[in-house]
């Protein structure tokens, strides 16, 4: 049965493509106004913050809060080059094991291949908060304790990342590499210049989703991290708040400062990230 569609001055109108798209851009505006209230905030002094009806556009521009920010009583330009020191080779680190992994799963022939597989897959199950303790005691051991590698290290090995990249290796067909085989390239050079540029839109997929993990982490840094001079931007605008007042103009104006980084990332690979995702769930 056709949709419904109406016909005026030789223009066929579908109606139902036109509801869906009118709820679509509906929630699309109700997610987008908290991120437009926070960036409004960050530009408001206290007072205004709270105000009701919501006063979207203040009256006054307050730029001072972001001076306050970057360069006031906490050392916020220290939380962002953690973050982004901790993030950036968290992810690489990431890439580079999760993708090995992947091409071990995906092309290699082996017994127990399979089972192994599933095995690892079953560790998900696992609440990463059931870790933490023995993680704890482990980093502490190990002297790591207080110190960028207790994020870093954990952060390089995920099982989402190897499982993303796997399913969409799958895809990838297999004559490429045997085709490499035959002309005498082995497997490491087959993964580096075959099978690596080929799933470039997997490879962005896991960058953004890792990336946004990893910068939005709170509960690590909270528990592995003792000096300030180590914080990262999550534990970082916890400092913002103290028992006699919370500074929600600077929390906003925090905020939008680091999301910047997420936003340039997720722009960068956009074109990549939808069908990395669709791709990735073809084949298993």
């Amino acid at each position: 049965m056709n949709a419904p569609t109406i016909e005026r001055l030789g223009t066929r109108i579908d109606l139902p493509k036109i509801i869906l798209t009118a709820i679509a851009a509906s929630i699309g505006i109700v997610m987008v106004l908290p991120l437009v209230w926070m960036l409004s905030a960050s530009l408001k002094t206290e007072i205004e913050v709270f105000t009701y009806p919501i006063q979207w556009i203040p009256e006054t521009i307050r730029w001072r809060n972001y001076q306050e920010v970057w360069a006031g009583l906490y050392p916020f330009g220290t939380f962002y080059w953690n973050s982004i020191q901790v993030t950036t080779i968290s992810v690489t680190g990431l890439v580079i094991t999760s993708s090995l992994a992947a091409y071990s799963f995906a092309k290699l022939q082996y017994p127990g291949r399979d089972v192994l597989f599933l095995a690892y897959l079953s560790t998900m199950m696992i609440p990463p908060q059931v870790l933490l303790v023995p993680r704890f005691i482990l980093f502490r051991n190990f002297g790591i304790l207080n110190t960028h590698w207790a994020l870093i290290l954990p952060g390089i090995f995920i099982i989402f990342g190897v499982f993303l990249l796997r399913q969409f290796f799958t895809t990838i067909p297999n004559e490429l590499s045997e085709s490499a085989i035959i002309d005498g390239a082995n497997h490491l050079t087959i993964w580096s210049r075959i099978i690596m540029p080929l799933a470039k839109p997997g490879l962005v997929s896991l960058v953004i989703v890792s990336f946004v993990w990893r910068w939005n982490d709170y509960e690590e840094p909270l528990i592995f991290l003792f000096s300030r001079d180590l914080f990262t931007i999550p534990v970082g605008l916890t400092l913002f708040v103290d028992e006699f007042e919370t500074r929600y103009s600077l929390i906003m104006a925090a905020t939008v400062s680091a999301i910047v980084p997420v936003l340039a990332v997720f722009l960068a690979g956009q074109k990549f990230f939808v069908r990395g995702i669709v791709t990735s769930g073809l084949k298993g």
